[in-house]
C-alpha cells in the first residue's frame, strides 16, 4: 500500500514508518522537523509540513495514498491542536479522494471496560481523567471529526504507552476498550494499527488495544 503517516517524528510514529516499510508499504512521512524521523529508506518519502492544519499542504501529502494513519498526540501544555488537525486531515483526505484513515486516540476517551476493578474505576480513572483533562478533552473532539467526517476510520485507544520492544502479545476490543489493559509498547501500537488496514471488522469502530495480560 502507498500510505500516509501524521506524527511520524513521535515515538509511534517512527514505529509505524519503519513496520510499514518493513512490511513493503511504500511510506510519506509528514513532519514539522524532518531531520527529527530518524528513518532513511528507499521507499520513504518525506514530506515538511509546518502547518499541519493547512488543508491545502495536508492534501498535497495524502493525495494518490491508499490509506493514512495518525499518531499526532499532545500534553496539557499544547492540548487543543489534536482535533483541528484531524478535521485538516479528514477534510483533504475527502478532496483528494482517500477513504482509510486509522489514528490514534486514548482508553480514558472511550467509555469503561466491562469487568474493570473497583480500584480502576473509583480510583485510577478518576485521578487520571483529572491529571490529562484538557488531552482528553482535545481527543475527544478529535473522535467527534473523524466520526463525522463519512471517511472509512478507526479510532484506535490505547492505554499508557511505552518505549518497548515489538513483542506481538496484545490484545484488542472492537468497539470497546481492553479490560484491565494498563499499557502497552509503542511498537505494538504500530503493529495493531498496520494489520487494521485491510480489516473490514475495525472500520469505522473504535478498537482498544493494549498488552496481554
Amino acid at each position: 500500500m502507498k500510505l500516509a503517516v501524521f506524527g511520524a517524528t513521535g515515538g509511534t510514529g517512527q514505529e509505524i514508518v519503519r513496520q510499514a516499510l518493513a512490511d513493503g508499504h511504500d511510506v510519506v512521512a509528514a513532519v514539522r522537523a524532518p531531520g527529527r524521523l530518524a528513518v532513511s529508506h528507499p521507499r520513504l518519502d518525506i514530506a515538511p509540513v509546518p502547518d499541519v492544519t493547512d488543508v491545502a499542504r495536508v492534501r498535497e501529502v495524502v493525495d494518490g495514498r491508499d490509506a493514512v494513519l495518525s499518531a499526532l498526540g499532545t500534553t496539557n501544555k499544547s492540548a487543543g491542536i489534536v482535533a483541528p488537525a484531524a478535521r485538516a486531515v479528514a477534510e483533504a483526505m475527502s478532496t483528494a479522494g482517500v477513504r482509510r484513515l486509522l489514528i490514534v486516540s486514548a482508553v480514558p476517551v472511550g467509555p469503561m471496560a466491562a469487568g474493570e476493578s473497583l480500584a480502576y474505576r473509583a480510583v485510577l480513572h478518576p485521578i487520571v481523567s483529572r491529571a490529562f483533562r484538557a488531552v482528553y478533552r482535545d481527543l475527544a473532539e478529535m473522535e467527534r471529526v473523524i466520526t463525522a467526517s463519512g471517511l472509512d476510520w478507526t479510532v484506535v485507544r490505547p492505554p499508557r504507552l511505552l518505549d518497548k520492544p515489538l513483542n506481538h502479545r496484545y490484545e484488542r476490543v472492537i468497539g470497546a476498550n481492553v479490560p484491565g489493559g494498563r499499557s502497552l509498547a509503542r511498537a505494538d501500537l504500530a503493529h495493531a494499527m498496520l494489520a487494521m488496514l485491510d480489516d473490514e471488522e475495525t472500520v469505522r469502530r473504535p478498537v482498544g488495544v493494549a498488552a496481554a495480560s
